[in-house]
């Protein structure tokens, strides 16, 4: 079997329904051929050198797939006769395609890209947390100085306010005194 690649653009005024519709139809075409299909990346809309069919911007769609001549012919038909795509080329890739090799680099770049998303999440738990830390520490009331713990601002009782407040009792004592006295 030959590896293939088909890039092809599409019109980019379609809805995302009829643009599903022509891929789903070229990836259809693939095993009903006796093919395998490898991957179907998405590029998405993008300016064109030059215009094609008096538009400008075409949404870009690569088909990476296995198979025989026919299926390249067929596929290149169905894109002569599909007004919705604008331009095709299919370019090819291996001439002697061993497709358990190709088997094995997908599932090794699978669990590299879940492993990759998994690194990425946990990085973005992390930042979450320390953001929160930080909102955290900016709402304490009393920021904590060096060697200070948060109980030395709070007043204990000590002889001095004892001595204060007997000192204002025995004056306020004497001045009653004072004025039954003079009554």
């Amino acid at each position: 079997m030959r590896r293939y690649e088909t890039i092809t653009i599409i019109d980019p005024d379609l809805s995302d329904e009829e643009r599903a519709g022509v891929l789903e139809r070229t990836t259809s075409l693939i095993p009903k051929e006796g093919g395998f299909l490898i991957m179907l990346d998405d590029w998405g809309n993008k300016k064109l050198a030059y215009e094609i069919k008096k538009k400008v911007r075409g949404y870009y769609v690569r088909i990476d797939y296995c198979g025989k001549g026919s299926l390249v012919d067929e596929m290149e038909r169905f894109f002569r006769i599909d007004d919705r795509v604008l331009k095709f080329m299919t370019v090819l890739l291996e001439k002697d395609a061993d497709i358990e090799n190709i088997k094995e680099e997908m599932s090794i770049a699978k669990s590299e890209a879940e492993a990759e998303a998994a690194r990425k999440k946990a990085e973005e738990a992390e930042k979450e947390v320390q953001e929160a830390e930080k909102k955290a520490d900016a709402t304490d009331e009393v920021p904590e100085k060096d060697g200070e713990s948060d109980t030395d601002n709070i007043p204990s009782d000590s002889s001095e306010t004892e001595t204060v407040e007997t000192e204002e009792t025995e004056t306020e004592t004497t001045a009653t005194e004072i004025n039954k006295e003079e009554q």
